[in-house]
């Protein structure tokens, strides 16, 4: 749990278990910043993650990932679940950064993110996802991913998202209507005041990949596909760093 002190954000209260860690780095503004770092080296069947962080009002939390994370092969029959759920309270920020997750033939994941907003909080949230590592000529022949998204206010929803992949995962991203051969993708929220007026400056910076519309006045959703995990990764972090007033996580700058 994090909250605002004398206008720094600072640490109230922690528990971390198993693999699942969170460091605190130093840094040289207002906010407090979590990395989370899985000291298993990625997620397999049977492996079970929960996160359970909040803001308190008039805190702003940045939480990252240490590095890629990667859904490995599962044994027959097991599935690895990481479930995230995330409260902001009124006048604060959360900012929620995590790096790519890479999915690995055979992989078998569920993962939900469940994110509540009181008040007026502000968000921002990426997730990046990428089959298979480009360079290394990995093909997603079969896989289970199951991926769901839930942004509330007050109790209400006000964005909803979900994604499945069962079998041949290659087969399908190929499809034109699908996303003709791309290997890696991102969904880009942001709950903000300004959303409207961000809305012209971002179309300009994306590629011809990807697309941003606004679901209300302060709703902002980018979806981007991309090659591939570089190719992903340059066109999205001006855009962070554009929203994050060039105060992006240094692990995304490694």
């Amino acid at each position: 749990m994090a909250g605002g002190l004398k206008g720094r954000t600072g640490l109230v209260h922690l528990r971390h278990a198993g693999s699942s860690k969170l460091v605190f780095p130093r840094n040289f503004n207002n906010a407090l910043e979590a990395i989370l770092v899985n000291t298993a080296g990625g997620i397999t069947g049977g492996d079970q993650y929960t996160l359970d962080a909040a803001v308190r009002t008039g805190g702003t939390l940045t939480m990252t990932t240490q590095a890629a994370e990667r859904a490995y092969r599962a044994q027959v029959g097991e599935v690895g679940c990481v479930d995230s759920k995330l409260t902001v309270g009124a006048d604060a920020t959360l900012n929620w950064l995590p790096q790519e997750l890479i999915l690995f033939d055979h992989c078998a994941l569920r993962r939900s993110l469940h994110i509540d907003l009181q008040g007026n909080a502000n968000l921002l949230m990426v997730e990046p996802i990428v089959l298979g590592r480009a360079a290394m000529k990995e093909t997603l022949r079969q896989i289970y991913f199951q991926d769901r998204i839930r942004v509330n206010r007050d109790g209400a929803p006000i964005y909803i998202d979900g994604m499945d992949f069962s079998g041949d995962a290659a087969a399908h991203v190929a499809r034109r209507a699908i996303a003709d051969g791309a290997r890696a993708m991102a969904s880009l929220v942001l709950v903000r005041p300004d959303a409207a007026a961000q809305l012209d400056t971002l179309r300009a910076m994306l590629p011809p990949t990807a697309g941003a519309s606004l679901l209300a006045d302060d709703v902002l959703v980018i979806r981007q596909l991309a090659e591939d995990s570089f190719a992903l990764r340059r066109d999205l972090m001006p855009i962070l760093g554009h929203l994050t007033n060039n105060s992006l996580p240094i692990s995304w700058r490694l």
